[in-house]
């Protein structure tokens, strides 16, 4: 099966879901936070590995507990995936911490800082009478 085959991606999606299902209704462990979700997943095309990107609403602890509760957890994770799925084996899971949510939501905020600064500059170039052709 190819990296990228409608098969793959058929997978992918399916093992997706069903992860966001086990980690939202099937630990009970106290330091995966409850708002984690699956962002995206990688099945490799043998099916013998998959890397798992999760996003964690909260601080830098609620990521690193979150992080390490599915570590400790992968066991029960892959054993219930395997009762869902029905694959030729089941993949062996890496949690990856998934920083793109939190790198576009600082990347807005430095856009909208530049945007207000370039705003005031203009504002004060106009009540200066310095208007140049922009």
């Amino acid at each position: 099966m190819r990296k990228n085959s409608v098969k793959n991606t058929r997978i992918n999606g399916e093992v997706q879901r069903e992860l966001a299902q086990i980690i939202r209704g099937g630990i009970k462990d106290p330091r995966i936070a409850p708002m984690t979700s699956v962002v995206a997943v990688e099945v490799a095309p043998d099916l013998k590995t998959c890397k798992a990107w999760i996003s964690v609403l909260g601080d830098e602890k609620a990521q690193a507990d979150t992080l390490a509760g599915l570590k400790s957890a992968e066991g029960f994770i892959r054993s219930r995936l395997a009762k869902t799925i029905n694959l030729r084996n089941t993949p062996q899971i890496t949690f990856i911490m998934d920083q793109s949510i939190a790198y576009g939501v600082n990347m807005s905020k430095r856009i909208e800082e530049v945007v207000a600064t370039d705003r005031k500059i203009s504002e004060a170039d106009e009540e200066n009478g310095n208007e140049d052709n922009r």
